[in-house]
């Protein structure tokens, strides 16, 4: 279950000192143009009421004391370990942007040998595919490297100039499945890049791993309006780059039938038993109708 830092101990009051500082930025952007006097420089937070309200919060819902705040991808990653630990492996994983931008988990997945798709923002740094890492030199000035390691001489763009660059007319006419209103198709845009990031693992020459950038540039459209990144193999086709790259929309109605159908988010305890237990018996109930849906129906007599 995700946490947010304001449940957690450690985290509620720096979390809380750093809300008030981005408040207090937007009231000082604002401020000339309102014609408001300045607030104050100072920015007061009583850390230990903050602190102390979610050490009650917690209590109240019975929280384990060893649960605290992780991001949303660490957790969507210790749920695949937790699969790999029952022989079970995803082909593919598909995610929103809210995991596709993070590097870490991207590279969680290239660790664990599961190749994914996933949504990313058009401000994503990435380097282009024929980019290579070069040896760091001392010019005699300043002081010397700190590191040794190769890296990229020229700075990484964003992929929304990666494919600005290239133009609409390298778009290609993709279509991946029949909808309420006929066969869904759009255009595309397929590159090859790096995708850049301190935290992304580098082979030992220093090079950044290459990966396919996908963008939907729809003909009607002045510029892209969604970008993936995708791990697939290099000779991977475009049809089924789309295919994996949409197959988020069969998640969207999942969840929508887990909400609306099965009563997910009718919950209304507050204890943290309570909750599990319902996920539990909701996440199991899909379990039983998607295999109804899955299993060939019998014949019919006569």
């Amino acid at each position: 279950m995700f946490l947010p830092e304001s449940w957690d101990t450690v985290k509620a009051g720096p979390a809380a000192v750093q809300a008030a500082k981005a408040k207090r930025r937007k009231t000082l952007a604002n401020a000339p143009r309102a014609g408001a006097p300045a607030p104050p420089t100072a920015v007061e937070v009583d850390v230990e009421a903050v602190t102390e309200a979610a050490r009650q919060r917690r209590r109240k819902s019975a929280i384990p004391d060893g649960e605290g705040h992780r991001p949303k991808w660490m957790l969507a990653v210790e749920m695949l370990d937790g699969l790999a630990e029952q022989g079970l492996r995803p082909p593919l994983a598909a995610a929103d942007s809210g995991y596709g931008d993070s590097g870490p988990f991207r590279a969680a997945l290239d660790a664990r040998g599961i190749a994914y798709s996933v949504q990313v923002k058009g401000e994503t740094l990435a380097h282009p595919a024929d980019a290579a890492p070069v040896a760091r030199t001392w010019s005699g000035r300043g002081h010397p490297p700190a590191g040794t390691r190769p890296d990229y001489p020229d700075d990484a763009i964003s992929v929304a100039q990666h494919v600005a660059d290239v133009g609409r007319g390298v778009a290609v006419t993709v279509s991946w499945r029949e909808g309420s209103k006929g066969t869904l198709t759009s255009q595309f845009v397929f590159l090859r890049v790096r995708p850049a990031g301190h935290r992304i693992t580098r082979d030992p020459d220093g090079s950044l791993p290459e990966r396919w950038l996908i963008a939907q540039w729809p003909d009607d459209q002045p510029e892209p309006v969604t970008y993936w990144l995708s791990s697939q193999p290099t000779d991977t086709t475009p049809a089924d780059l789309i295919g994996t790259a949409k197959i988020r929309w069969r998640i969207e109605h999942d969840y929508r039938e887990l909400k609306t159908g099965l009563g997910l988010d009718h919950f209304e305890g507050r204890s943290w038993t309570g909750w599990h237990r319902h996920v539990t018996l909701v996440t199991a109930a899909h379990l039983f109708i998607t295999t109804l849906r899955l299993d060939p129906k019998a014949d019919a007599p006569a």
